[in-house]
């Protein structure tokens, strides 16, 4: 019984640690397709390696290097990615960074445009001006003729 209870807590740390890898390969559509180049090239090289006739025929096939390089650099790319830090979706921070900059541009334009706004602006920022009538104590000069 506790042998089972072992086993349970062992699959299920390993399911816990494998979490955010497969999480990754659902989401990341560039890790998929690296994964799914090297598992091709992969295969190449295998199936050319298998139906050599001679061992040292495979030395010098030049199809067959080309296959293991192109799986190898292919498996690396997939290390590094899974390696680095999860990436921000792209369309993601450009879209805020895109509706931030629209916002600001519209409200410039409310206020540029619009006189009531920008004096309703100007009274919160500053405090309301004291609006007043000028009326002149002095008398006209009187017409000469």
């Amino acid at each position: 019984m506790a042998s089972k209870t072992k086993a349970k807590d062992k699959a299920s740390t390993a399911v816990e640690g494998a979490r955010p890898y497969v999480q990754r390969l659902i989401e990341d559509e560039e890790l998929r397709d690296n994964l799914r180049e090297a598992y091709d090239a992969g295969r190449n090289a295998y199936s050319r390696a298998s139906g050599a006739k001679r061992p040292s025929a495979l030395l010098d096939d030049k199809k067959l290097q080309n296959d293991l390089k192109s799986a190898s650099e292919s498996l690396r790319a997939v290390t590094d990615a899974l390696r680095e830090p999860e990436k921000m979706p792209k369309s993601g921070g450009h879209k805020l960074f895109k509706l931030l900059v629209i916002a600001f541009i519209g409200a410039i334009l409310a206020i540029a445009l619009s006189e009531d706004l920008r004096k309703s602006i100007l009274d919160q920022l500053f405090g309301a001006e004291e609006e007043f009538e000028y009326s002149s104590t002095t008398s006209p000069p009187a017409p000469t003729s």
